[in-house]
């Protein structure tokens, strides 16, 4: 069953995570917040996402759309750049992270990728695994060693 307002496309990438109750996603290029919410739902009642994006109008729109989710405390949206990302003072790293069509992960953007693969990989725990689209339906990406 799809979780309202999530496209077959998206359920499809959501529920091939390899998501496990009480970890910590990190999701690169959230847009309007569908797959975050939908990540949260998978997690149970255990487990955070962050959910970042460089667009403030995809944050505006995805903050209009959790009210729900941001007030269990376990969703945070964050406007920033993969390839800025830095972890807040004290914020625990992530568990996994993935990212639809983000073109510094594609492949489209190689310079602005090489930066956000490192940022990621500081974002994630150690032996923390990034996916995204692209595979059957998705792959993972090896990350730099820190």
């Amino acid at each position: 069953m799809n979780p309202p307002h999530l496209s077959p496309r998206l359920a499809e990438l959501v529920g091939a995570l390899p998501l496990q109750a009480g970890m910590r996603v990190l999701e690169v290029g959230c847009g309007p917040g569908a797959a975050a919410r939908a990540v949260l739902q998978r997690l149970g009642g255990k487990g955070q996402v962050l959910a970042i994006d460089r667009s403030a109008k995809a944050i505006a729109l995805a903050v209009a759309g959790s009210g729900a989710e941001l007030a269990t405390g376990r969703l945070v949206y964050r406007q920033v750049a993969a390839e800025e990302l830095v972890l807040d003072a004290g914020e625990a790293r992530y568990d996994l992270a993935f990212a639809i069509r983000v073109g510094a992960l594609d492949g489209r953007h190689p310079q602005a990728g090489r930066f956000a693969l490192q940022r990621i990989a500081q974002a994630l725990v150690p032996g923390g695994r990034l996916f995204i689209d692209g595979g059957g339906p998705l792959r993972e990406l090896a990350l730099p060693p820190e």
